[in-house]
C-alpha cells in the first residue's frame, strides 16, 4: 500500500513539473525591438501607423506592450497596452480616448500569439470600429519578432507584416 501511495504522489509531481515547463514553454517576446522597414511589408497605412520601436515586459500570465510611434507633427508618441493569457478580454485606452479589447491566445506550441482586438477609435465624436488581427511570432533564433496584422474597418481591410530587430 505505501508503494502505491508513492507511486500516486510521484506520478502527481511529475504531471505538476511537466504541466509548468508547458506554461514557460510560450515564446518570450519580453525586450526591445526596432522595426526593420525593409523587411517589413507595411501595405496601404504602415508607414504612418506601423510602430518604429516596441519594448515588452513577458510573464507567463501577461505581456505589457509599449509601442513608440510619430505622430503627424513629428512628435514621439507611446501607446501601453497590457495583454493577459487567461483568456479574457484586456481593455486598453489608446489614442486620447481611444479603446482598444482584446483578446489574447498562444497557439497550441506556445510559439505564436493571436490577438484578436476591436478598437473603438475616437475621432471628434464619432467612433468608428475597426477589428484587427495580430499573429505574434519569434523568427532566427529568437533575435527578430514578425507581427503579421490584418484590419478591416469602413476604411476597407488593410496587412502588415512587420518585421522587428531584437536590439536590447
Amino acid at each position: 500500500m505505501k508503494k502505491k501511495f508513492s507511486f500516486l504522489v510521484l506520478a502527481a509531481i511529475t504531471c505538476l513539473v511537466s504541466a509548468a515547463a508547458f506554461v514557460y514553454a510560450n515564446a518570450d517576446f519580453s525586450g526591445e525591438w526596432t522595426l526593420n522597414k525593409s523587411k517589413s511589408e507595411l501595405g496601404q497605412w504602415g508607414e504612418r501607423i506601423a510602430p518604429k520601436k516596441l519594448k515588452i515586459d513577458g510573464k507567463t500570465h501577461a505581456v505589457a506592450i509599449d509601442r513608440f510611434s510619430v505622430n503627424q507633427s513629428g512628435a514621439e508618441v507611446i501607446t501601453n497596452e497590457k495583454l493577459t493569457f487567461d483568456g479574457k478580454e484586456s481593455e486598453n485606452t489608446i489614442f486620447g480616448n481611444s479603446k482598444k479589447k482584446s483578446v489574447a491566445k498562444w497557439s497550441e506550441d506556445g510559439q505564436t500569439l493571436n490577438v484578436n482586438s476591436t478598437i473603438f477609435l475616437d475621432r471628434n465624436g464619432e467612433t468608428t470600429e475597426i477589428k484587427v488581427t495580430e499573429l505574434w511570432k519569434l523568427i532566427d533564433n529568437g533575435q527578430v519578432l514578425s507581427l503579421e496584422s490584418t484590419s478591416n474597418s469602413s476604411f476597407g481591410t488593410s496587412t502588415m507584416k512587420l518585421v522587428y530587430d531584437k536590439s536590447k
